[in-house]
């Protein structure tokens, strides 16, 4: 080896300098972009450059989402002849997913799985649905809840990076009409009225104990969430008082208003989350489409701790989680979501079967498919139609993984579920909302569970479970 003057040494301790450097950069980057399952905590973009990145992004992201629903769904205004919801608005029909030029449903009932999976042939409407704008998440709400909330409260839940993305037609009628299980003769309590802060005492005082009432006011009280709070990373343009467990659950029901699941990591494997009604959670026994918690105490308690902040409790303690006290404040809100009842179902006897002396042939017909062939009652057993059990139905049998608009489309797992009661009510179906109409998810279940369902034994099951 030849002798190194100093000056020698010197270059080569820089190249070997320089090769660290860049080797520490690259590394640097590398952990960058490594998945993890915390959200950053401090901040270093000024939030009037935030808003207006996010604000000209917008249009891009609202498009991106229009076209697929587009592209999955007939999303046109088609009403059923003479069927509403409980206040009169009118139910949708028909089957909304679109199929290939090339299969129909017919000929995917007849295929496997495998052949389904291999040929590409699984509708694209019955794949998960994707958030308004998946990697970004978080509470999104109607536009009619939005202004009904402003003209009441003043509080604005508009936010500025994206819209809330199915059309009005297919969700829930609003406001939604309450039933309370202790008073039945009372009909509908809400008096046709959006219940707020502003509202509710007027609404309810000499109908509620004052237990109940104050559970009622904590339901409509609005407090610090990821999207709307005080902190330079909301994506509300003012500081927000934060959002109430009604705002979403509108008068005990439902308005669709959407989410992202806190309990899965990372972002993209997180479920879209359709608003679930809360009427009748007095017959139910799991909480949470996948969390299976053991009481509506504990949703009460564990929304506003974790789910408000995606199951984060650094970003909870940074924007101001609000702590219930489960001895007063969880229990009286729990004992007023216990009283929600489920609407009148005129042509259902006490032992939740329709009355033959009231129903229709069709009705009576889609009621022995429901018990019989179609097998519905497996995990829908009446008087409420539910099991109170979770089941994982393993669609992903029939499609390969994918990236859909930031979701990727895998095993979705085990899920709750749901009871079937007031079910037209109650659109978009199944978690995620993925589903537009009964006819979709009768669809839907014929060719996941094989049932071969011919097209008049569609038709009469979803004449039955319009009179659930």
């Amino acid at each position: 080896m030849r002798h190194t003057t100093p000056r020698d040494r010197w270059i080569l301790f820089g190249i070997f300098a320089t090769a660290l450097t860049v080797s520490g950069i690259g590394k640097a980057q590398e952990s960058a972009t490594k998945k993890s399952s915390y959200a950053p905590t401090v901040i270093n973009e000024d939030f009037a450059k935030t808003m207006a990145r996010m604000k000209a992004a917008k249009p891009e992201v609202m498009k991106r989402q229009i076209d697929l629903l587009n592209a999955r769904y007939d999303l046109s205004d088609r009403p059923a002849n003479g069927v509403t919801m409980s206040s009169g608005k009118p139910v949708q029909e028909g089957v909304r997913v679109k199929l290939s030029k090339d299969t129909s449903w017919d000929k995917l009932a007849a295929a496997s799985p495998e052949e389904i999976r291999e040929k590409g042939l699984f509708p694209a409407g019955f794949f998960p649905l994707p958030h308004p704008n998946h990697p970004e998440g978080g509470m999104t709400f109607p536009k009619f809840l939005i202004e009904e909330i402003k003209k009441q409260e003043g509080r604005d839940l508009v936010r500025f990076d994206l819209d809330f993305d199915l059309p009005n037609h297919l969700l829930p009628e609003f406001p939604a009409p309450i039933y309370l299980t202790t008073r039945p003769d009372l009909g509908d309590v809400s008096q046709g009225k959006l219940v707020t802060i502003d509202n509710y005492y007027e609404l309810f005082n000499g109908i509620l104990n004052p237990k109940q009432i104050e559970g009622l006011r904590m339901l409509l009280t609005p407090f610090p969430q990821q999207q709307f709070n005080q902190t330079e990373d909301r994506r509300s343009e003012r500081p927000s008082r934060g959002v109430a467990c009604f705002d979403c659950h509108a008068n005990g029901h439902t308005n669709a208003a959407t989410h992202l699941a806190g309990d899965t990591r990372p972002q993209e494997f997180r479920h879209r989350i359709d608003t679930p009604s809360l009427r009748g959670v007095n017959i139910q026994r799991l909480f949470g489409s996948q969390r299976a918690l053991k009481s509506v105490e504990d949703f009460t308690e564990f929304e506003q701790r974790a789910a408000y902040f995606d199951g984060d409790p650094v970003i909870a303690t940074k924007k101001g989680v609000n702590i219930l006290d489960r001895g007063s404040q969880v229990h009286f809100m729990a004992e007023f979501q216990e009283l929600l009842d489920f609407p009148p179902a005129p042509k259902l006897g006490i032992d939740g079967k329709l009355n033959p002396k009231m129903a229709t042939e069709s009705e009576m017909r889609g009621q022995a498919l429901f018990f019989g062939k179609a097998n519905c009652t497996s995990c829908h057993a009446a008087p409420y139609y539910t099991d109170n059990l979770m089941h994982n139905m393993k669609v992903e049998r029939f499609y390969k993984p994918q990236m859909i608009n930031g979701r990727m489309a895998s095993a979705d797992g085990p899920i709750k579920t749901f009871p079937l009661r007031g079910i037209k009510d109650s659109p978009p179906y199944l978690h995620d909302g993925r589903l537009l109409t009964l006819e979709d998810t009768v669809e839907f279940f014929n060719l996941i569970l094989d049932i071969k369902l011919t097209e008049p034994e569609k038709k009469d099951l979803v004449a039955f479970m319009r009179q659930l």
